[in-house]
């Protein structure tokens, strides 16, 4: 407990450092094309610039091809500061550099990407999400690189791009060309998920379901909606039924989740109308879809097929030689929920046992309707869990990190590299 005990001083030590760095990162908008942004290649360059002169042991950069992107890449940075054992199991602490889109500007209290320090909390887009992890990861390391001190276990901090919309660019495209970077005994922790006090442990994660309904009627003028086929129309009463079935047939509950049960929410709308006179020609609709485990996305899929040929059926016509309405379903990220990491896992356990010493607190396990890393290695069987300590402000205006959560969650991830 002495080494953890001086790291633990030199983390308080550097928190003027951490907020520095912390306030550089979020002033760079690193938001996906998917947005029609550039992605994530600025901040990767600026974080590349900071850790520059620190003694990591390698640093390495991955770049994920896409033509969208500045530079026609996205990049993935691995940072190693080996361990007393450099073969033995390592620590991954996995953070992303993207951030989503600020949103609506009229409710920020300030610029989004001008970051304000206000009352313990650093304001901006990114901030907590996922900012305040990469620099806990950051500076837990560059403490014991201060003292000399090596750790137990070989540290790999990865910061890695597009978390935010699926992981194609990121985690996904890093273990798909990369496979040797991982080992079925690493350590996995993804500080992208939490509570207030930093007493949960995620475990388990629901399904993902991303889908967008078109709707293809034909536009008209409203005043004559009898030449035409309102696709808005058709689109709401899919919409409702859809809902109405997913949430009836899929509704069981799992205590293990919060919340227990699948969520089937529709989110972005989309339609050419841009009158009050014009009964429109197309509709758009996503759904977002987390979905226990117990159920196969495949028969939800397939649900909203079958009702998809019902609707069509019910407004029926033909319009200049053609049968319509049209509806399709488009899949916009699909990822099956893999089996929950082991509560009894060795990296469940030692997280456990760091809280209870350094804040002297029990934590529970659980499971979360977000998608994060951590799926993915699971996935490969390696046991993961998605732990920080959150205010959970993360895509909202006045999005922040509190500087105090910040440094303790710092202090949890150096322990976790020393026990």
């Amino acid at each position: 407990m002495e080494i953890l005990d001086k790291v633990v001083r030199e983390i308080e030590n550097l928190k003027g450092d951490m907020v520095r760095t912390l306030v550089e990162l979020i002033k760079i908008p690193a938001i996906s094309p998917d947005y029609g942004y550039e992605g994530e290649y600025d901040k990767a360059q600026k974080l590349l610039e900071i850790i520059k002169d620190w003694p990591f042991d390698k640093v390495e950069v991955y770049n994920a091809p896409d033509e969208r992107a500045k530079n026609g890449v996205r990049p993935n940075i691995l940072a190693y500061y080996y361990g007393e054992n450099p073969e033995g199991p390592r620590l991954w602490i996995l953070t992303h550099l993207d951030v989503v889109p600020p949103g609506d500007i009229g409710k920020w209290e300030s610029d989004p990407f001008k970051p304000v320090i206000k009352d313990g909390k650093v304001y901006g887009r990114g901030s907590e999400d996922n900012g305040q992890s990469i620099v806990a990861s950051l500076y837990a390391v560059k403490a014991m690189m201060n003292l000399g001190i090596r750790p137990k276990r070989t540290v790999i901090l990865a910061f890695v791009s597009d978390e935010e919309t699926g992981s194609k660019y990121g985690i996904d495209w890093l273990m798909k060309e990369h496979p040797e970077l991982f080992k079925k005994d690493d350590l996995v922790l993804v500080p992208d998920g939490g509570n207030g006090d930093g007493t949960f442990i995620e475990v388990a994660e629901k399904s993902i379901l991303w889908f967008r309904v078109k709707v293809r009627g034909k536009q008209v003028h409203a005043s004559m909606p009898n030449k035409g086929l309102n696709a808005h129309r058709v689109a709401l009463d899919y919409a409702y039924h859809l809902d109405k079935l997913l949430h009836e047939k899929y509704g069981d509950r799992d205590e293990l989740f919060e919340p227990a049960e699948s969520t089937f929410e529709p989110t972005m709308v989309k339609g050419p109308a841009d009158s009050p006179n014009i009964a429109p020609g197309e509709h758009e609709v996503v759904f977002d879809c987390r979905v226990l485990p117990k159920y196969r996305l495949y028969d939800i899929l397939a649900d909203a097929k079958k009702l998809a040929k019902e609707v069509e059926a019910r407004y029926r016509k033909e319009l200049d030689g053609e049968l319509l309405p049209k509806i399709e379903i488009e899949v916009l990220q699909r990822l099956d929920a893999p089996a929950p990491t082991d509560p009894d896992s060795e990296i469940v356990r030692l997280l456990q046992e760091v809280l209870r010493r350094l804040r002297g607190k029990e934590a529970k396990v659980g499971g979360i309707g977000g998608g994060t890393f951590a799926a993915f290695f699971r996935k490969l069987g390696i046991p993961a869990v998605v732990w920080a300590t959150l205010d959970e402000t993360a895509h909202q205006p006045n999005e922040y990190a509190k500087i105090d959560n910040m440094v303790e969650d710092a202090k949890v991830m150096a322990a976790l590299a020393l026990l």
